[in-house]
């Protein structure tokens, strides 16, 4: 049996989770999430706790019993806590401002790039080099964040670009500047 697959997800007080079918949706103080899930797993409520089961012992069914219960704590922790990721601007000129929604880049082109976060994003500037996107959905989060770092990712020889907080950018030694003969 799966491991994350068979591990219960627990249902905190302020959170309401309501099942129709395949269909699974998650209300709680950040949101409402919603989601389908494969018609080889099947979702219960007892006690509290969320279970997630599945019908045969396929490969196929197997794989898709703990992602199925790890989507399914994606969706409740979502609705209770919420996800962040930041992002770092490293470049001389490099910044990030606030425009209303709109977050708008500085990050050396001819250009300010404007991005418009989707319903439910919720996008912070701190100083003028840190970005954070907020939201319920975890997919979500991370996809945006990707679409603001693919603006200008880091490059390995001077270290210019946006980058994940936390990430290591490998460096890469420039010309050697020897002669030619």
């Amino acid at each position: 049996m799966s491991r994350i697959g068979k591990r219960p997800v627990t249902i905190p007080g302020n959170v309401k989770v309501n099942i129709i079918g395949q269909t699974v949706t998650v209300e709680g103080p950040k949101g409402t999430l919603s989601r389908t899930l494969r018609p080889e797993v099947s979702v219960a409520i007892e006690d509290g706790t969320l279970f997630v089961t599945r019908a045969g012992d396929d490969k196929d069914e197997r794989s898709l019993h703990g992602l199925s219960r790890t989507l399914v704590a994606n969706m409740v922790e979502g609705v209770t806590n919420g996800f962040t990721k930041s992002l770092d601007l490293v470049g001389v000129g490099y910044r990030a401002t606030l425009q209303g929604r709109k977050l708008v880049l500085t990050v050396g082109y001819s250009h300010p790039v404007e991005i418009d976060p989707p319903q439910g994003i919720e996008i912070a500037v701190e100083g003028t080099n840190k970005v954070h996107v907020k939201g319920a959905d975890k997919q979500l989060v991370g996809d945006i964040a990707a679409d603001i770092r693919s603006v200008r990712p880091p490059e390995p020889y001077k270290g210019k670009g946006i980058k994940y907080a936390g990430e290591v950018v490998r460096r890469k030694a420039g010309k050697s500047g020897g002669k030619k003969k």
